[in-house]
């Protein structure tokens, strides 16, 4: 990695409960991964680097509104979410219900999501990054290399990682900063996951490595 504020930033994906807490909806599927890779310790050593070497934190979280529950049409996990109300909100301009919920943020994350400097775009509505305004906001701040993580590992997290290389970004995955769902028949989405990374991104890495060269 050649890393530097003034071109890279940290781009973390649902950091979420319903996917990231024991109290959370999906908390069958992603804990073992979750609690095998240390994925919320070590989110927060980057949050945590990220505040102290001033990198830019982006956050692109999963929302799901009343009128979602309209489309006609979804792939498996879509339609497992919206059946079980993973990610829901009572609507895009109010924050009914909010606080707590699965679609909060995890408790921990909160101190630097909810910091100023912090950007949160607008939610992503399927997988990647084409359904918000993630690519534009860090275009704005010419911000051309990606330290991306969260959840979920095959899912979101990939398909962030396919539009930005796409979009002609260098995006490494940090590795111990995301999990993966198991399902008994569909697999183990983080052991999927490893295997495109390695194919795909510019690097797969690991918390301890990301968080010496941001403080170095």
């Amino acid at each position: 990695m050649n890393i530097h504020r003034s071109d890279t930033a940290v781009v973390f994906i649902d950091p979420q409960n319903d996917v990231l807490s024991p109290t959370g909806i999906n908390w069958g599927a992603t804990g073992a991964s979750v609690t095998e890779n240390g994925t919320v310790g070590h989110m927060l050593d980057i949050f945590r680097a990220a505040k102290e070497a001033d990198f830019g934190m982006f956050i692109s979280p999963h929302y799901f509104y009343p009128t979602d529950h309209g489309w006609l049409f979804n792939g498996a996990l879509e339609a497992d979410e919206l059946r079980t109300g993973t990610f829901d909100r009572s609507g895009p301009l109010n924050l009914d219900g909010l606080p707590g919920s699965g679609a909060d943020w995890l408790e921990e994350f909160r101190p630097y999501i909810e910091d100023p400097a912090t950007v949160v775009v607008s939610p992503h509505k399927v997988f990647g990054p084409q359904t918000n305004d993630l690519v534009l906001q860090l275009r704005k701040r010419r911000i051309n290399r990606v330290l991306l993580g969260g959840m979920l590992a095959n899912m979101c997290v990939e398909s962030h990682l396919r539009d930005l290389l796409e979009q002609g970004f260098e995006v490494y995955v940090v590795r111990d900063a995301i999990a993966g769902p198991r399902h008994p028949e569909w697999g183990d989405g983080y052991a999927a996951a490893l295997v495109n990374y390695a194919f795909l991104a510019h690097g797969v890495v690991w918390t301890e490595d990301v968080v010496a060269e941001m403080l170095t």
